[in-house]
């Protein structure tokens, strides 16, 4: 029933506004017509309480007319908190007045020092749980010396900007240096926040009038980790930009990951992203087949280890191939398999997998990239006008993307050169075939310009 739900929110409030907002809702329960919610951070428990209660509440009654009241609760380290304590929940109750807000429960393991309490942190996402690959080790390397410095009270590279698509291991990189760093020793000033988190902070500071508290606390902050960059918006953005430059003024250590690179987070001040882009960016890119391979072995030995299920080499073989998006859905088509076994005492097979993770062949059958997207993207990341990608300028901003458009197009599309000539201002075949081969020699003198078309591919087929 929930994916329904989930299904209804997405078409009401559109694509954008459900991933911001709705996408880490998960339904814990339903009991006594009172539906359990629980999202990972307190800012998004206050935010969908004051704005899409009621809208949640409608849609969950045109599933089931027997539900009236909804229940938000924090997950800590990903488990609803229930019963530990008044002030970690909130309820959803449209017919009453919303609980008075209070302190958020503090993880057991959070940061500890000086420093106020950030997000909590993920046990589980240490640099031992980290799979290495070609895709990420230089991003891997890069935290580990970071780390290594803030423990010995140094800076190393400051600021450090990471960024990939989904799944891809930023998050697990954050909360990795922040352990390896010594989070968890008393003393070390050492906060991990999520984007959401930190505007909350700062809203709640604006609403209490002590904005300078916070601003003085961040500033006291050794090694700040923010995560998830491009939620950060208004405000928060602005503040989080003076306590950027006093940061690095300070030669404290400042760790970001977004999922795109500083220049594309148009939220932000031009002079924020001019800091981030003059520290060091790395990028991650999409997996390998080998390193998607390794992630399911790990996930397939822990299953057998909790559940007792085997899991066949052609099976992970298969799973490898298939999914090719992000971690989450190597971990989710593994957790598939487990049910399906769980539930029908069906071997784990190839035959089992392929019926159970069909919806996934399906996705990655359908997505066909299009001349249109390609404009879309190279026009947005380039910020070149999509007319003039078409148009008969000459001058180098505006032609070297339109080289790489056509590369693009060439490279990811089934049409021919002359069919991509007439989609790009009606120019001649040998004009495109003088593009590919102008991108294609470029991209052999320059590693910097292949991540980044290799950065335009993953754009289009995600």
């Amino acid at each position: 029933m929930f994916q329904r739900v989930r299904a209804r929110l997405r078409a009401q409030v559109g694509e954008d506004i459900f991933n911001s907002w709705f996408a880490r809702l998960e339904l814990e329960e339903i009991v006594d017509g009172k539906a359990h919610l629980s999202v990972p951070t307190r800012f998004l428990c206050s935010w969908i309480q004051s704005n899409y209660a009621d809208k949640i509440l409608e849609v969950f009654k045109s599933e089931n007319s027997e539900i009236g009241r909804l229940h938000l609760t924090v997950r800590v380290n990903g488990q609803p908190v229930k019963k530990i304590e008044k002030a970690a929940e909130i309820a959803v109750e449209p017919e009453a007045d919303p609980a008075p807000q209070a302190k958020p429960q503090r993880d057991i393991a959070a940061p500890r020092g000086d420093a106020l309490a950030g997000s909590a942190l993920d046990p589980k996402m240490t640099f031992d749980n980290f799979l290495p690959g070609a895709s990420n080790e230089i991003a891997l390397g890069i935290a580990r010396q970071v780390a290594s410095a803030a423990l010995n009270g140094t800076v190393s590279f400051n600021p450090v900007y990471i960024h990939s698509t989904v799944g891809l291991g930023k998050s697990h990189l954050l909360n990795a240096i922040a352990w390896a760093a010594g989070a968890a020793e008393p003393g070390r000033n050492i906060v991990y926040l999520t984007a959401d988190h930190f505007m909350y902070h700062f809203i709640t500071a604006v609403q209490r009038q002590s904005a300078i508290a916070l601003k003085d606390w961040l500033r006291r902050v050794d090694l700040l980790l923010i995560d998830d960059m491009q939620f950060l918006q208004g405000k928060s953005a602005t503040e989080f930009g003076h306590t950027l430059g006093t940061l690095l003024t300070g030669a404290k250590q400042v760790v970001v990951a977004g999922d795109a690179p500083p220049r594309d987070l148009e939220m932000l001040d031009e002079r924020v992203r001019s800091r981030l882009s003059g520290g060091l960016v790395v990028p991650i890119t999409g997996f390998d087949m080998d390193l998607r391979r390794a992630i399911v072995v790990r996930r397939a030995e822990q299953a057998q280890a909790r559940f007792g299920v085997h899991f066949p080499p052609a099976v992970i073989d298969y799973i490898s191939r298939i999914v090719v998006s992000h971690g989450r859905d190597l971990d989710g088509a593994v957790n598939r398999l487990v049910a399906a076994n769980q539930l029908t005492n069906e071997p784990v097979s190839v035959a089992l997998a392929e019926r159970t993770l069909a919806d996934l062949v399906r996705a990655r059958e359908a997505r066909r990239v299009r001349i249109e997207d390609i404009l879309r993207i190279v026009s947005r990341h380039y910020k070149v006008p999509r007319n003039e990608l078409l148009s008969s300028r000459r001058s180098r901003d505006v032609v070297r993307p339109r080289q790489i458009a056509m590369y693009l197009a060439k490279s990811l599309t089934s049409r021919s050169l002359p069919e991509i000539g007439r989609r790009f201002g009606g120019r001649d075949h040998t004009t495109v075939l003088h593009s590919v081969r102008k991108v294609e020699q470029m991209m052999k003198d320059d590693a910097d310009l292949t991540q980044e078309i290799e950065l335009l591919k993953r754009m289009l087929e995600e």
